[in-house]
């Protein structure tokens, strides 16, 4: 396989991909006559027994045995077909005879003519059901010749890499393969001087000697001119188109670097053919140059890239590094390029195995060399910057470095023992399948960048960005199927594998199919959209013109998606086929584990259908629920967002609002109770001092007079007499607000009045002063201590009733302390 045939591969995993769609466009009047008429039993029981024969003969060549299988596959599409024959017709009667009720048992009457009856549907769905019956068994017994036919398909394969042949580096074998190479250059040799001793071809190449000679100078400049000239054209871009799409252009620019060599070649195709010289080896010889150019001119293009000299390099390799991974690249792609053109011009039947094991094993030591060089350059990947994923596409690239290390040693090992099919097996894939991992990092790097070309961001953050980085997941995933070919999986395993994956998966009575899961998809998303429609339409023209206040038309709203949403998943369902009631053991369980895992998750889920059911909150409320209070800005089915007075959001739980104790102040009405706590000192008049208040709470303008305010002397505290202020507001929102203003008025007031508002003070009392007097004395003189400050001006303290005289007679000396 050669990296001329990737694209081709490319293309093979989107026709897979887009197989399905095919199939609805195909036309259905054929298909409808072999469904209507049914697979011909007896051709298959004939064509069966004979391929049972051929497949237990040693004898029968590899090519044999894939023509077999062509046929034993399409043999089983059609019975897979034909196992839904009469669907429709069956379902009816099932409903039918399950009208008629169970069964009756043993020693049980039934009436005549519902037993008639039951008896008649029986039958008729008999008769139904056997063609399905038929085809199902044949279906099993075609599936069962595939796969022995796989089997030994994979076995032959697994027997022949493991072939031991003669030892290459023994000289004893090097003249098997000078004589293939010299019958086969010889061959063309000879057709040469053949064709040159026939006047009538040497007339034919005078005639048309002009356009050989055109075609062949034609050649000469575009395969030693043309990459030149495109990568200057190319540099040129990348150095003038600084803004936007520079990049893209310069991408666009370098094919040309792979297009002109190649017409190139193509125009040297046709001047060798028009020369009328060439035989049948020389034009087999001839027609594989394309193939053979295209891939060296691939692997230059792609090296030219991944480590581009101007620009940033896809990996982070040294900067003097550079050079040596493009001339590495380049001379894989040549050898890829030789091997193939080895295989196509010295076929095997043509020389011993001796010869071949010569002539490949300097390929594969060359090239396990250059996968050591380029391993090891890519082992010690310098990460790049730009986006979070470079450490982890540095460290991938790192380990796939290490591994080229390893296959660029093995492989010449085990060729030079002998294992010639074995190491070719391993170490050419191993460059193919660099040149895919190059491939689609240069494809996302070209997403990249039209990505930033269309937004107009930097190159830098287009890279890191989401959709570059889902499209090169999607290149991985259609690449998959191509590197499975590389590495020797043949083109039957890849459509075997399709063919499982259409078939779907198996669920109790219920088969589970890709068409059936895109049915659902399409119908629950084309359900979304329209319960979202109607839901938009609801919000906007219908529910505004209602008497429904901003909260309940939210919940109107919010119901309708829970139903809508809900009543598509069950359309979706029933329209892609799926039993739902196959599936009850698997809802039981899954019941379980809701009990057990999700009991939380669905409490809240009850809990927010109830809050929007009942409405005890509204988006817009002020309440107080376990100790937070603030504004309702979001009920959702799990939970209800919460704004604080400091602007902080907080997330409740529904089932803590409707299990636990919530404030709501302004849900049916916004007057709200406000409580002042006054103050005053002792000595000063109770009843002034209630009637400031009274009128200081009558005259603002959110206190409601009816109720009137309440001022009430609520008791003596330690310092001052206690009053209350307890008023309604038309307003809770604005209770802060009034409280401060209320405070103002009353120290204004009570300062215009002269009553005082007292602050905690409290009396020390020595008792004993002389004694304590004494010990001072007998213990010296104290230190010097700097005067005390004169006391803040204040009210004066409380009087304090004199306690009794102290145990060693002295009065006690009060120490006043404010």
């Amino acid at each position: 396989m050669t990296l001329s045939r990737l694209l081709a591969l490319l293309v093979f995993a989107l026709v897979a991909l887009a197989a399905p769609a095919a199939g609805v466009l195909a036309p259905a009047g054929a298909a409808a006559q072999e469904a209507a008429a049914g697979p011909d039993y007896a051709h298959w029981e004939d064509f069966a027994s004979r391929a049972e024969d051929r497949i237990g003969d040693v004898g029968t060549t590899d090519l044999g045995l894939e023509q077999i299988r062509a046929q034993l596959v399409d043999w089983r599409d059609r019975f897979l077909e034909a196992q839904t024959a009469n669907r429709s017709r069956i379902e009816t009667l099932q409903g039918q005879i399950a009208a008629l009720g169970p069964a009756p048992g043993e020693g049980q009457g039934e009436a005549r003519e519902i037993a008639a009856r039951r008896q008649e549907l029986t039958e008729a769905l008999s008769r139904l059901q056997a063609p399905g019956i038929a085809a199902e068994e044949a279906y099993r017994r075609a599936d069962g010749l595939v796969r022995e036919i796989d089997r030994v398909l994979r076995d032959r394969q697994a027997d022949a890499l493991m072939q031991l042949w003669p030892a290459p580096v023994n000289p004893a074998n090097w003249p098997a393969a000078i004589a293939a190479l010299s019958g086969t250059f010889g061959g063309i040799a000879h057709e040469l001087a053949d064709a040159w001793a026939s006047s009538t071809r040497r007339a034919a190449l005078t005639e048309g000697l002009p356009r050989t000679l055109f075609l062949l100078c034609l050649a000469i400049v575009l395969i030693l001119r043309g990459r030149r000239w495109m990568e200057r054209l190319t540099h040129a871009l990348a150095r003038s188109v600084r803004g936007r799409g520079g990049p893209v252009w310069a991408f666009v620019v370098s094919l040309g670097q792979i297009v002109l060599p190649y017409l190139g070649i193509l125009a040297l195709v046709a001047a060798a053919q028009s020369t009328g010289l060439v035989g049948l080896v020389g034009n087999a010889f001839v027609e594989t140059l394309p193939d053979v150019g295209l891939t060296l001119l691939l692997a230059r293009w792609i090296a030219g890239r991944v480590f581009a000299a101007a620009g940033a390099p896809i990996v982070g390799v040294a900067a003097d590094r550079l050079a040596e991974g493009r001339f590495h690249g380049a001379g894989l792609g040549l050898l890829v390029a030789l091997e193939d053109l080895r295989l196509r011009i010295v076929q095997p039947t043509e020389a011993v195995e001796a010869a071949n094991a010569v002539l490949a094993f300097p390929l594969i030591a060359l090239a396990g060399l250059l996968l050591l060089r380029i391993g090891q350059l890519l082992a010690t990947d310098v990460p790049l910057a730009g986006g979070e994923g470079v450490d982890y596409r540095a460290r991938l690239v790192g380990l796939l470095g290490r591994a080229a290390m390893a296959v660029g040693v093995a492989g010449p090992l085990m060729g030079a023992i002998g294992y010639v099919a074995a190491a070719s097996a391993v170490v050419f894939p191993a460059v193919l399948s660099l040149g895919l991992l190059a491939v689609l990092l240069i494809l996302q790097r070209l997403a990249s960048d039209i990505y930033a070309a269309i937004l107009g961001t930097g190159v830098e953050e287009a890279r890191g960005a989401l959709v570059p980085v889902l499209f090169g997941f999607a290149l991985a995933i259609v690449a998959l199927p191509v590197l499975a070919l590389i590495w020797g999986a043949r083109d039957s395993d890849l459509w075997e594998i399709w063919t499982r994956f259409r078939e779907g998966f198996q669920i109790g009575d219920t088969r589970i199919a890709p068409t059936d899961f895109v049915t659902f998809v399409a119908v629950f998303a084309a359900g979304y959209m329209a319960t979202r429609l109607l839901q938009g339409a609801l919000s906007a023209t219908v529910l505004p013109r209602t008497s429904l206040d901003a909260g309940a038309q939210k919940a109107v709203v919010a119901g309708l998606g829970y139903v809508g949403i809900t009543l598509a998943g069950l359309i979706a369902f029933s329209t892609a086929g799926i039993d739902l009631s196959s599936l009850a053991i698997v809802a039981g369980a899954l019941s379980v584990g809701i009990g057990f895992g999700l009991q939380n998750i669905v409490s809240n889920f009850v809990s927010g259908i109830i809050l929007l059911v009942e409405r005890p909150i509204s988006e817009g409320d002020w309440i107080d629920v376990g100790g937070t209070s603030g504004w309702v800005r979001a009920i959702s089915v799990r939970s209800t967002r919460i704004e604080t007075f400091d602007r902080s959001f907080v997330i409740v739980p529904n089932s803590d609002l409707i299990s636990g104790r919530v404030t709501n102040w302004t849900r049916f009405n916004l007057a709200g109770r406000l409580i002042v706590p006054v103050g005053v000192a002792y000595g000063s008049d109770t009843r002034k001092v209630e009637r400031i208040l009274r009128t200081i709470a009558e005259d603002h303008p959110l206190v409601v007079l009816n109720p009137p305010p309440l001022v009430a002397f609520m008791g003596f505290g330690d310092s001052a007499l206690n009053f209350e202020m307890r008023m309604i507001l038309r307003d809770v929102n604005f209770s802060l607000a009034t409280r401060s203003e209320i405070n103002h008025t009353i120290a204004a007031r009570f300062a215009a009045e002269g009553i005082e508002i007292p602050f905690p003070q409290r009396d020390l009392w020595l008792r004993g002063p002389a004694a304590l007097a004494a010990a001072a004395a007998a213990a010296g003189p104290a230190p010097s201590l700097p005067s005390p400050a004169p006391p803040a001006a204040g009210p004066p303290p409380a009087a304090v009733p004199r306690p009794a005289d102290g145990p060693l007679g002295d009065p006690p000396a009060p120490i006043r302390e404010p």
